[in-house]
């Protein structure tokens, strides 16, 4: 139970998460970090549970540094995406349970935004949500995202399709994280705070 958001636009890409780490509606933990770095230039996002997606990134982590080793470059952002399609595919019918955004910039595709989830199927979106407050923030989203976006209202839509999950959702909350990737600065933690800050009534 979270909220996770991702939105690619021309200058980059940008990940928002919120902050409550939950075990049904249990809340075990109030300063969860949900943003997962791969490399300088690719992150992800988690939601599902905690040990498989620590599982699943953590090789893809792995296997972006060796790629690096062995071609002195980035590894492209699709390799990754298949990768991590065909760890799931062929987990089953023991599935892992992961929902997963995985953005970034590479010479390839420029920015861009790929979903991921427990079955292995991959899609490629401008914008999207996952978690158990998707739904009110891909309500934001629909409403708030243009093709013309600039990265800093990407950031602050991230943000208010985030709030929007935390008012009406109760397995997220406590606060939102948000980053960027942007091809000169590459993975960039641009706003963090917690839920008394942001929500002021």
């Amino acid at each position: 139970m979270t909220t996770t958001v991702g939105i690619a636009v021309k200058d980059g890409v940008v990940l928002a998460t919120d902050k409550r780490v939950t075990a049904g509606y249990y809340i075990a933990h109030k300063r969860g970090e949900k943003i997962w770095k791969i490399d300088d230039h690719v992150a992800a996002t988690m939601s599902g549970g905690v040990a498989d997606l620590q599982s699943v990134l953590s090789f893809l982590t792995l296997r972006a540094r060796e790629y690096k080793m062995e071609y002195k470059k980035p590894i492209p952002i699709r390799a990754l995406v298949n990768y991590v399609s065909l760890i799931l595919f062929y987990s089953r019918p023991y599935i892992y349970l992961v929902h997963s955004i995985i953005g970034g910039v590479d010479e390839e595709e420029g920015a861009v935004l790929y979903m991921t989830d427990w079955l292995g199927t991959v899609t490629k979106e401008k914008y999207v949500a996952t978690g158990s407050g998707s739904p009110y923030a891909m309500g934001a989203l629909e409403v708030g995202y243009r093709e013309d976006l600039t990265l800093e209202d990407a950031v602050n839509l991230a943000i208010k399709a985030v709030k929007a999950a935390i008012r009406n959702d109760p397995g997220s909350g406590e606060g939102i994280d948000v980053i960027t990737i942007t091809k000169k600065e590459g993975f960039r933690r641009v706003f963090t705070a917690q839920q008394k800050v942001i929500l002021p009534e």
